[in-house]
């Protein structure tokens, strides 16, 4: 006998299911979700600060009154509505009619993650060329790893993505006779470092990208949740030519919804379109029309700044523990929006081999191996501050630095407590800040 699976339907899979791993934040799920463990894993948004009787009664109408249309099937690129709004939501970022922002061109997605992977089915083929920021979206790792893709990550400092690291794996990349698709980044508020792409680098990324003949795939999620004045303006606000914009409902409304979009060039919508009805027939009508009316009839951009407000509090929070308590050596992100913290390690700890001792401490995290396509990355963690009140944050520091110290304490007696970190040029400074480059 030469061995056994589990799996009697191995040989028969296609080839591109090779490349499928499970997510390392779903696999946290199951034990992070417990009572007893403050989960600083999760990306989920608190839902709890809706006006939720509202939301409700909202619902019921919908169904009790629209229902004819509400729960019947609809059409391919959302509602006209829908769409409609979509564009008065992006206008508030300056994507507006004035760069060519249309509803005409708006096709409504399951998420943002649909979205992304409607991109990836129009424009890649298996063995193409990705390029990324590292760390990026574990999520949008795994779209580009089922389309069979070579993620190529660029660096990034405390300004976003660098322009001459761009440049130069561009470069790389044509010497070594590989096609590059686009450049799939998110500039604002990024998932899982929350910098923000600076003013001055914006331009210069499109500059360069147009010079290449990229595509940028520009992901938004979090533009609207700034805590410290307005974010710069999107990529797609500035040019419209080879620019995708996504974005989801999911941040700012309601997760469970499940409704984002896509702006895209003109003559890609219908392409969009029929790859969207492939895979879903249509998105829910359901869900688009709560969208719409919430939109049409509720407060919502005053919900936003409760958003703001709330997730302002809990990074203070956050940020306030991690200085008060985390061991020497460590360094973090001071994210001006969006959901999240990224925790650059001291010497020698390493987050994967750490988190069975953070679990059973009561505390998760997520570590920084799930967002770089080559598992590197152990040298940092992804710390969210959306969900746990201020409260159970400092608590979750406190068991988290505790487990970082015995660490520390083991490596000081045995060496060692795991592989090391890929230290590719931490940057020192005199204040904590992301070593991203």
């Amino acid at each position: 006998m030469t061995g056994t699976t589990l799996d009697d339907y191995t040989d028969r899979y296609a080839r591109r299911v090779r490349g499928m791993t499970a997510s390392e934040i779903r696999a946290l799920f199951a034990v992070a979700n417990r009572p007893e463990v403050v989960s600083l894993a999760g990306g989920a948004p608190y839902i709890a600060a809706l006006p939720l009787d509202a939301v409700g009664e909202m619902l019921g109408r919908l169904g009790a009154d629209h229902g004819i249309t509400t729960l019947q099937y609809g059409i391919g690129q959302g509602t006209p509505e829908l769409r409609e709004r979509i564009c008065e939501v992006m206008s508030l970022s300056g994507i507006d009619a004035a760069c060519g922002a249309s509803p005409d061109d708006v096709v409504v997605t399951v998420g943002g993650q649909q979205a992304l992977d409607l991109v990836a089915r129009l424009f890649l083929d298996p063995g193409d060329v990705v390029l990324a920021e590292g760390p990026t979206y574990v999520g949008a790792l795994g779209v580009l790893q089922a389309a069979q893709a070579q993620v190529v990550h660029v660096p990034m400092d405390n300004d976003g993505l660098i322009p001459e690291a761009l440049e130069t794996a561009i470069a790389d990349q044509a010497r070594a006779g590989r096609r590059i698709k686009f450049l799939y980044t998110i500039p604002t508020y990024q998932n899982p470092t929350g910098v923000t792409l600076t003013e001055q680098r914006r331009e210069r990324i499109l500059d360069i990208c147009e010079r290449a003949g990229l595509l940028v795939v520009e992901d938004d999620p979090y533009g609207q949740l700034g805590f410290e004045g307005d974010a710069p303006a999107p990529l797609r606000a500035r040019r419209r030519d080879g620019v995708f914009y996504l974005s989801t409902f999911s941040k700012t409304f309601a997760p469970g919804l499940r409704v984002g979009w896509i702006l895209a060039p003109h003559a890609v919508r219908d392409k969009l379109v029929i790859a969207s009805e492939a895979q879903i027939l249509c998105p829910s009508s359901f869900a688009q029309a709560a969208v719409a009316t919430y939109l049409g009839t509720m407060p919502w951009r005053e919900q936003l700044k409760v958003y703001r407000e709330v997730y302002r509090e809990r990074r203070d929070a956050l940020l306030a523990a991690m200085a008060d308590l985390m061991p020497a050596g460590t360094a973090w992100t001071r994210p001006e929006g969006g959901l999240f913290v990224w925790a650059t390690l001291p010497d020698g700890l390493d987050s994967k081999a750490m988190m069975p001792r953070a679990i059973a401490a009561r505390v998760a995290y997520v570590p920084g191996t799930g967002f770089y396509a080559d598992g590197t990355g152990n040298d940092a963690m992804r710390l969210n501050f959306s969900f746990p009140p201020p409260e159970r944050i400092r608590e979750g520091v406190r068991r988290l630095s505790g487990v970082m110290e015995q660490d520390i304490a083991m490596r000081r007696v045995f060496g060692a407590v795991g592989p090391p970190g890929s230290r590719q040029g931490r940057a020192g400074s005199d204040t904590p800040g992301p070593h991203l480059a």
